[in-house]
């Protein structure tokens, strides 16, 4: 069998893989609604450090130096290069804004102390900020709203240029590829931060773009193999664009696991949230967009242009 000229039976897959579908979003609707997400600092109050090293250090080493004076819920990751950290701790959500920025002067002063005893090098804090429990709530409230606002104007541009079943059956799967992103986020309790947010973003655009190649090849032939059904349209239709998929989201996938694995934890959470949405978008591009076309029962007829006024008016 030549590459690019296979004939798999996605349908008929993809018919028994939608109970698959069906129990992987519940389940990650029951994660979400029962655990929620682990919130990063972005989302909650904390704080915010940013330490310079005149020589490398570890990470680990700098965890277990907080972790002996007394800074247990510290989390430290590499920022750019082995010299410089970020360390981010929470705050007591008690206090008012006001008292935790004098305490975040302290803590500033506290964490040189602690940092500098702990190595031979020069220790510099480069930056402190400070997110207040208002600031992140508005961040958790603008992310939400980003993620609706996105699926909303994906469907509009689906609807306005194919017809408002696809545009349905697009909203359907990237929702079904986001629910799946977050629920597995909540089922591992991984950290949801801004670069996660910025993902799952990443992953609506990337995924729309590969089931609108999909959707545009199951339009052509429509039109142009009249004599086929539905379910063998939409057969040809993804063997004919799978090389396409295929080649695409191997190479951005290589892309995306060398940042994961070589990138360091301060992209960990982007790198794994592209991971998961690459592999679910891919997924779901193939089996669940065009079983959602078949469940609403498109045919050639949804995609025939309207008949022009005079035209309808001399109809018998």
């Amino acid at each position: 069998m030549a590459f690019g000229k296979t004939s798999f039976d996605f349908v008929t897959t993809g018919r028994r893989l939608t109970y698959v579908s069906a129990v992987a979003v519940l389940i990650s609707l029951g994660s979400l609604l029962i655990n929620s997400l682990e919130l990063g600092l972005d989302f909650t109050s904390g704080s915010l450090v940013e330490v310079g090293y005149s020589e490398p250090v570890a990470v680990p080493q700098i965890s277990a130096q907080l972790a002996a004076a007394g800074y247990e819920e510290a989390q430290v990751v590499a920022f750019g290069s082995d010299q410089d950290i970020l360390i981010r701790m929470p705050v007591d959500e008690s206090l008012s804004e006001v008292e935790m920025a004098s305490q975040l002067v302290v803590l500033g002063e506290e964490l040189l102390s602690t940092l500098q005893a702990g190595t031979s090098a020069d220790v510099e804090i480069r930056r402190m900020e400070f997110v207040g429990p208002r600031v992140g709530e508005e961040l958790a409230e603008s992310g939400g709203m980003g993620i609706l606002v996105s699926l909303g104007m994906v469907m509009i541009y689906v609807g306005a240029r194919f017809q408002s079943k696809f545009a349905i059956a697009a909203v359907l799967g990237l929702m079904h590829d986001v629910i799946i992103t977050l629920g597995v986020f909540s089922l591992a309790r991984l950290q949801f931060d801004l670069t996660v947010l910025a993902a799952v973003l990443a992953i609506i655009g990337y995924s729309v773009n590969d089931k609108i190649v999909v959707f545009d090849r199951v339009r052509e032939n429509f039109r142009v193999l009249r004599k086929s059904t539905p379910a063998e349209l939409i057969n040809i239709s993804l063997n004919q664009t799978l090389s396409r998929t295929t080649i695409t989201s191997g190479t951005t996938l290589l892309v995306v696991l060398a940042m994961l694995f070589a990138g360091g934890d301060s992209i960990k959470g982007f790198a794994t949230a592209l991971t998961l949405g690459i592999i679910i978008g891919t997924y779901s591009s193939i089996y669940v967009g065009s079983t959602l076309l078949l469940m609403m029962n498109v045919s050639k007829e949804d995609l025939l242009p309207p008949p022009k006024e005079n035209e309808a008016d001399s109809l018998p």
